[in-house]
């Protein structure tokens, strides 16, 4: 724990995801919330997708942090500035798009999560 999801739209292709990943992990490491490898981390590019009405003009990348609850509003504040801070720096809008960058911390409920390792 924790999940990390990114979804961006396919006209932000220009976007280095595998180093935008790395830097999104390091912000949590740097947190001291989580440990280096309970961490995992996908990218997924979206086709098909729409901002308003508009076919054009528009690009969004959305990170969702799932979580095990338990962790105060302020931890999950302060998880959601840093990984913006790091779609702030890494992901730039291109040439004539309005680019949207968001962030969501969600809590996954602790009792029924289940995991295994082998």
């Amino acid at each position: 724990m924790p999940h990390l999801t990114t979804e961006y739209s396919a006209n932000l292709d220009h976007v280095a995801i595998r180093p935008l990943l790395h830097a999104l992990n390091a912000a949590l490491i740097a947190s001291g919330q989580f440990e280096a490898l309970d961490i995992k981390s996908r990218a997924l590019r979206l086709d098909d997708y729409l901002v308003g009405e508009a076919d054009g003009g528009h690009a969004f990348v959305h990170v969702r942090l799932d979580l095990l609850s338990g962790r105060s509003d302020s931890v999950k504040q302060a998880l959601s500035a840093a990984l913006l801070q790091v779609l702030d720096t890494q992901v730039a809008a291109p040439a004539g798009v309005a680019l949207q960058r968001c962030v969501e911390v969600r809590d996954i409920h602790r009792a029924s999560y289940a995991k295994s390792c082998a």
